[in-house]
């Protein structure tokens, strides 16, 4: 199964019209993220604060597919992809009951944070990454399976 964070949608998340702010949709995605490191036992005060590497983000997109309001039950599934050595995507896709609002993606690189420069992945990532996409294809052949 890809992994999967339950947010409600809060009053300060929302624009004038009542329905989530654009720029905090990537905010409610990142949030995700965090709780799937964490599901991994990856220590987030470590690791956004004490590792010689960070992981900027370094190109994202939101399609927005129906608005989210106030209130409404956000279910946010994340499968995070390795694209090299040093760099990952992490795919979203966020529905309210069954439907489908939103789809984004963030691509991160991993650099040292003393030099700015690019580095390998460490290995507690890579062991996310891989953990993440084995269940994510666990689901993907249980959901073919009842296709047929």
């Amino acid at each position: 199964m890809p992994f999967t964070y339950n947010r409600t949608v809060r009053f300060q998340d929302t624009d004038a019209a009542g329905v989530v702010y654009f720029a905090n949709v990537l905010g409610i995605c990142h949030e995700a993220y965090e709780e799937s490191l964490e599901a991994s036992s990856i220590n987030l005060k470590d690791f956004f604060t004490n590792l010689p590497v960070a992981f900027p983000i370094v190109h994202t997109s939101v399609d927005f597919l129906r608005p989210m309001f106030g209130g409404d039950k956000l279910l946010i599934s994340l499968i995070p992809q390795k694209l090299g050595v040093d760099k990952f995507e992490i795919t979203y896709q966020i529905t309210v009951g069954e439907v489908i609002v939103a789809k984004a993606i963030t691509r991160h690189v991993c650099i040292d944070v003393s030099s700015r420069s690019k580095q390998e992945l460490p290995e507690e990532i890579i062991q996310w990454l891989e953990t993440n996409r084995r269940d994510a294809e666990g689901a993907e052949r249980r959901k073919s399976r009842e296709i047929m």
